[in-house]
């Protein structure tokens, strides 16, 4: 505990003296953000209070709106598969996902929607701060306007509709009153949930701090009640949050809960010792708010499989969570989408388990000689986040969607 109040007190006076030399020098500071402080630069989200939306667009309208709206001369987006049980033989079966029932005469860039009333669509992203990712990120090989808010903001919108989930989880928010608004003709409606020392803040012109946010479909789900968490470590709290929202289906009745994260960025050692830290007061969280309901946790986790954080959600016994992306590419059996280096996987997830042991989560071992932990991270995709910048380009999983 004294050490990290050392640590706490050191990043202080580093964040003031980096805040300070970014000014005066007239850069933006790094993403950081404090671990207790509160923000010092106060700021709202008013940047989209002039949007003019039709109240309701069907999702076809709205796409085509979006495309309109962000420039003609715009590639498309990347189009996704879903993996949905096959109703007559139980197995998974991998659709287009974007065949959507009796819309193909108008758009064939939308999702069939789900149909059968004990299944949930649920979309995880971290959307990128628009204040971040515009003045402080620095992405190279990416033309600036194609980050600028006018063009990126139907992009977001378009990405999200024409997927048609049941449940929108999103991370790096700064602009949660555009997101309400528009995502309301679709019969959405949302949470948000800000970091305390958003980095944000911190640059000028922005838009209010980022954090969390979970939307959900009024006509699918009724939402019972949402809390909220400041992720502590070692009892101090954090600058990473969490959502808790707790549904009932409207179809089945059934009750489950949904959360959504975005845990301290940045490599080290004492880095990923600070997200398992705070990995395990999410999850002791989650328990107490679930109270035995179905969970699906998701979020930007910051974390490879390799880090001590993996582990220690899978083995966390009251929860019983599984990777959700392990689980659909192991059904899929196709090595090209999962990790390859498997052999550094194993070494350093031996360093895992050796982490996870110290909270009473060690790894029970599974055929062949694997941990539960290792046997799933051999089966994540190769990267769930890809990107270039000043420092080099990076291509790795970081993002989950656990279930229990």
């Amino acid at each position: 505990m004294e050490m990290f109040k050392l640590i706490v007190s050191k990043c202080r006076v580093m964040l003031r003296n980096r805040l300070a030399a970014a000014i005066q020098g007239g850069k933006h500071p790094d993403r950081m953000g404090s671990f207790t402080s509160a923000p010092q630069i106060k700021n709202v989200d008013y940047q989209d209070d002039q949007l003019q939306i039709s109240d309701g667009m069907s999702i076809p309208d709205l796409v085509e709106y979006c495309r309109i709206m962000r420039g003609e001369d715009r590639p498309q987006l990347v189009k996704r598969k879903f993996l949905r049980p096959d109703e007559r033989t139980g197995q998974p079966d991998l659709t287009d996902g974007f065949r959507m029932l009796k819309l193909d005469a108008i758009s064939k860039n939308c999702s069939e929607p789900t149909t059968n009333p004990a299944q949930l669509r649920i979309f995880q992203w971290n959307m990128l701060s628009q204040t971040l990712g515009m003045h402080n990120d620095g992405f190279v090989r990416c033309p600036v306007d194609a980050l600028t808010w006018d063009c990126r903001r139907y992009q977001l919108i378009q990405e999200i509709v024409q997927n048609d989930p049941d449940i929108v989880c999103l991370q790096e928010v700064d602009h949660f009153k555009f997101l309400q608004k528009i995502l309301a003709t679709q019969n959405y409606e949302g949470v948000f949930f800000p970091k305390p020392d958003s980095p944000c803040l911190y640059i000028n012109d922005n838009n209010g701090p980022d954090g969390c946010a979970v939307f959900y479909k009024k006509d699918r789900l009724e939402l019972l009640n949402h809390f909220t968490r400041v992720l502590e470590v070692w009892r101090v709290q954090s600058n990473q949050v969490a959502i808790a929202a707790l549904f009932r289906t409207r179809d089945t009745n059934q009750e489950l809960c949904v959360t959504t994260t975005h845990l301290k960025a940045r490599k080290g050692a004492l880095l990923s010792k600070l997200r398992n830290e705070q990995g395990k007061d999410l999850l002791g969280f989650v328990d107490a708010v679930a109270e035995k309901r179905p969970v699906i946790l998701c979020g930007d986790f910051n974390a490879e499989p390799i880090e001590p954080i993996y582990s220690t959600v899978l083995n966390y016994k009251p929860l019983g969570l599984t990777s959700a992306y392990s689980d659909l590419l192991a059904e899929e059996g196709d090595p090209s989408l999962m990790i390859k280096d498997l052999k550094c996987l194993q070494h350093q997830s031996s360093i895992s388990s050796a982490h996870s042991a110290d909270d009473d989560c060690a790894s029970s071992i599974s055929a062949g000689g694997r941990t539960k932990a290792e046997q799933s991270a051999s089966c994540e995709p190769s990267y769930t986040t890809w990107k270039i910048r000043e420092e080099g380009e990076v291509c790795h999983t970081i993002d989950y969607v656990f279930y229990s």
